[in-house]
């Protein structure tokens, strides 16, 4: 039947002895002979895993007695100040982790891989210049982990994100200064821009107005130049047209209303003694002469553009048909008619219609009545 009772276990390396110390190398107490440790490379073994605390076989500590130095300082809080200094020193031999430490270092993960770090540290970097120049032994590694190497990749570290700052603080100043400059090449295009519209409207305005003055000139020049041509065309003319008496004075005039006529009056009267001579004022040709009722003794002038010329209330007529010229005289002022008084009574029929003003005619034909 099988035994249901627990394995024994090997003594604790943490129990005291009798006086509340722990026992030195080589004593007895009571548990088995303990003397020291001295681990070599064949009694140790990497730790694989979870940390654990083997049991010591025959009398040696297992790898987890590297923690010693802490079991005998709590041995040594409990047992009192006191009587710890009243015992001599006690010896105790650290192992060697260099084992440990590789297998460590196998676990941790690379530098280059933590979050904020990895950034930090380049190939050419501080850190890579230590690491490539530690040696190969654990002890060696482990210390300079412990301090080169922590204050090394430490300084590194710093130095890497102070020139990491520095980039960035210069990055910033010189987005900020291409921004500036961007800013005042946008107020100097926008500024020529403006410019440039003002002086394209100025030189807009200038032009119209320039243009405005030569069309002003051109229309004076014009006007000049049709006055000019008017007076020559006028001079001209009035070698052509006379007024039909020398000497007269003008009484009722064109469209003027009176009891002696049925309508408004037709013509134009140039008043003037009886027998003064009635002249033709252009040449044509006479197409009526004779008696007209209340126009009297009447001659009808036809110029070569139809219009027709009546000399009324004639007292007698010299021509009464043919051909005649400017200037010839075709009668003589009288008082025949419907009338008051000895005067020429004038009407301008122009295509032998109605009856217009006779001045602007007249004056248009360069007479100065």
């Amino acid at each position: 039947m099988a035994s249901n009772r627990p394995t024994p276990e090997d003594p604790s390396a943490y129990e005291l002895d009798d006086r509340g110390a722990f026992p030195g190398p080589g004593v007895d107490d009571g548990d088995g002979p303990w003397e020291e440790w001295n681990p070599t490379e064949e009694s140790t073994r990497s730790v694989r895993g979870k940390h654990r605390v083997a049991k010591q076989r025959g009398g040696g500590f297992a790898r987890g007695g590297t923690v010693l130095g802490v079991g005998v300082i709590a041995a040594v809080g409990a047992s009192g100040m006191a009587s710890a200094e009243d015992r001599p020193p006690v010896p105790i031999s650290m192992p060697d982790i260099g084992g440990m430490a590789d297998d460590l270092s196998e676990k941790l993960p690379d530098a280059k891989e933590l979050p904020g770090i990895g950034d930090l540290i380049s190939d050419d970097g501080p850190a890579a210049a230590d690491a490539a120049s530690a040696p190969a032994d654990g002890t060696a590694t482990v210390a300079s982990m412990g301090t080169g190497a922590d204050t090394g990749n430490a300084a590194g570290a710093g130095e890497a994100l102070r020139s990491r700052i520095l980039q960035q603080a210069d990055a910033q100043q010189g987005n900020a200064e291409q921004e500036a400059r961007e800013a005042a090449e946008k107020a100097a295009v926008q500024q020529a821009a403006a410019e440039a519209a003002a002086h394209q409207k100025s030189a807009e305005k200038a032009a119209a107005a320039k243009k405005a003055a030569e069309m002003e000139a051109k229309r004076e020049a014009e006007e000049a130049a049709r006055r000019k041509a008017e007076a020559e065309r006028l001079a001209k003319l009035a070698k052509s047209f006379i007024a039909p008496v020398s000497s007269y004075t003008l009484t009722a005039g064109f469209g003027q209303a009176g009891d002696r006529w049925a309508a408004d009056h037709t013509g134009q009267d140039f008043a003037a003694p009886t027998g003064t001579p009635v002249k033709a004022v252009h040449s044509g040709t006479i197409t009526q002469a004779g008696w007209a009722g209340s126009y009297g003794y009447r001659i009808v002038l036809t110029l070569d553009d139809g219009t027709e010329l009546w000399f009324c209330h004639l007292s007698s007529m010299v021509k009464t048909s043919g051909k005649v010229s400017t200037g010839d005289v075709i009668g003589r002022v009288g008082a025949t008619g419907n009338v008051t008084g000895p005067h020429l009574h004038l009407e301008v029929r122009p295509g032998a219609g109605d009856p217009i003003d006779p001045m602007p005619w007249l004056r248009d034909h360069g007479l100065n009545v």
